[in-house]
């Protein structure tokens, strides 16, 4: 079925995602994705071609602090997940909402994506449509389609993937940002035997921006596109499982700063672009986002 790519498309649009893209799996790593033109950001940016070898280094700085799951070899070979894998579908799911924060100090900073449902069963429940969808598919003169779904549930490195998939392009702050949703995205992937045209992927932008860098109330960021778990606010808030964050860091976050919150905020390409309103599911609930 020569035309099942733009099917897939079609069908991902109609579940409700709001992006969607393929990659290759037998396109080696080290080809495109992303051609700096910029000199510095050139400079500054990993190689595309070194995605694995820069997650090593990561893990070898141990700056993935206690996340002992980043360490997963299938996280660096994909077919490890999936032998037959041929191709990965990529969807992007948009989770702005318009809404404001109590400008109080009494109430808390919480990140946008938490404000309303768990996006795990809103995207779990889409996902799963769409690889039931692809696996009812028909291929003449080859296996049956196979299909698997992830959204932050498997070792998939799923903005690399993203990237490859021509979704966005990995900023500096190590986010995913999109030109229609900027980074208010939440990202799944289906993995499939089906060979599927590819897309093309996405180039960076981010050029000499740095703006995400100098906004980390705890210097996080640091190289570009290194973000270490132990100074960040977002990963002691949510991953660290220790009775006490570290002195630094509880300083930082008392103060009323939310290191995930600033540093998406101030990336040029998530201010820069429309900010368009999603489905009710991300709309706050009382006791996300109380009001005054």
């Amino acid at each position: 079925m020569s035309n099942l790519h733009l099917l897939v498309k079609q069908k991902a649009l109609e579940l409700g995602f709001h992006l969607v893209g393929i990659a290759d799996v037998d396109r080696p790593i080290e080809d495109p994705p992303s051609h700096p033109t910029d000199p510095q950001e050139q400079r500054d940016r990993p190689p595309h071609s070194e995605a694995s070898t820069h997650l090593l280094s990561w893990l070898a700085a141990g700056h993935h602090a206690d996340m002992g799951w980043m360490e997963h070899p299938k996280r660096q070979d994909i077919k490890q997940l999936m032998p037959s894998v041929q191709s990965v579908i990529c969807v992007a799911l948009n989770y702005y909402t318009p809404a404001d924060r109590p400008a109080g100090k009494e109430y808390a900073k919480i990140s946008r994506y938490g404000w309303g449902r768990d996006y795990h069963r809103i995207l779990h429940k889409k996902l799963k449509a769409l690889a039931l969808w692809l696996e009812a598919q028909t291929l003449a003169e080859t296996e049956p389609i196979e299909a698997r779904y992830y959204a932050d549930t498997g070792a998939v490195q799923d903005k690399v993937w993203a990237e490859r998939a021509g979704l966005g392009w990995i900023a500096k702050n190590s986010n995913v940002i999109t030109r229609e949703y900027g980074s208010w995205v939440f990202l799944g992937e289906v993995l499939t035997n089906a060979k599927l045209t590819p897309d093309r992927p996405h180039t960076a932008h981010c050029g000499t921006c740095t703006r995400c860098l100098e906004a980390c109330p705890t210097q996080a960021i640091s190289p570009a596109f290194v973000v270490n778990a132990n100074r960040c606010i977002a990963y002691h808030t949510i991953e660290n499982r220790a009775e006490e964050i570290p002195p630094a860091i509880a300083l930082t976050y008392k103060a009323g700063w939310q290191a995930a919150i600033f540093v998406k905020t101030f990336a040029p390409g998530t201010n820069a672009l429309p900010k368009k309103p999603t489905s009710q599911n991300f709309s706050p609930i009382p006791k996300t986002l109380p009001q005054p």
